[in-house]
């Protein structure tokens, strides 16, 4: 319950952290394509199908939006995401409420030891199956999809990468965009 999660975080004077993973692809999504009234857009298709796959975390206080690019998504590069990271959010000697979704690498044994290890400083929160109305990092995913990849083709998963890293590196640079897409969970 986000608004205890808050209260409990406030009286420690704690931050609150969403935590999610996205997957961007080098072809294009297309979102809102046109044509001529009576006529069915024409879209090319293209070969390349790789992509990237994003780890992300969002701080509701700070307005911060720390992520990392992982080739594959499981339980070692998820902890390897933490130590080098979420750690960050509480190497000034902050505590954190970390709420993440319910990935499968999110409840592997090692992942769990690694938030024991580290409890004096984080409190993990799981959200419900199938709620990424409740997680914030989730609207961030969907502006970097609307301001950056819709309807956009990356020759490479390199300039697909670039672009990524912009898009990001520019939330963080005017936070107000951080601040618009999760308004509903400040």
């Amino acid at each position: 319950d986000l608004p205890e999660i808050k209260k409990k975080a406030r009286s420690e004077v704690a931050g609150i952290i969403f935590e999610d993973k996205a997957g961007f692809r080098q072809d294009p999504t297309f979102h809102r394509p046109w044509s001529r009234v009576g006529d069915k857009p024409q879209v090319a298709q293209f070969k390349k199908r790789k992509g990237i796959k994003v780890l992300g975390c969002v701080d509701i206080e700070d307005l911060e939006f720390k992520f990392g690019f992982e080739e594959v998504l499981e339980s070692r590069s998820y902890i390897a995401f933490l130590e080098s990271t979420v750690s960050q959010f509480f190497e000034s000697n902050r505590r954190i409420h970390y709420i993440q979704d319910n990935a499968s690498y999110h409840k592997d044994g090692e992942v769990w030891l690694w938030f024991k290890e580290n409890r004096r400083w984080i409190e993990v929160y799981n959200l419900p199956s199938y709620c990424p109305e409740l997680n914030a990092a989730e609207r961030l995913w969907k502006y970097t999809r609307n301001e950056g990849t819709h309807n956009r083709y990356f020759e490479t998963v390199d300039l697909l990468q670039d672009q990524l890293t912009e898009i990001f590196y520019n939330l963080n640079k005017d936070t107000t965009n951080i601040k618009n897409q999760i308004g509903s969970f400040l």
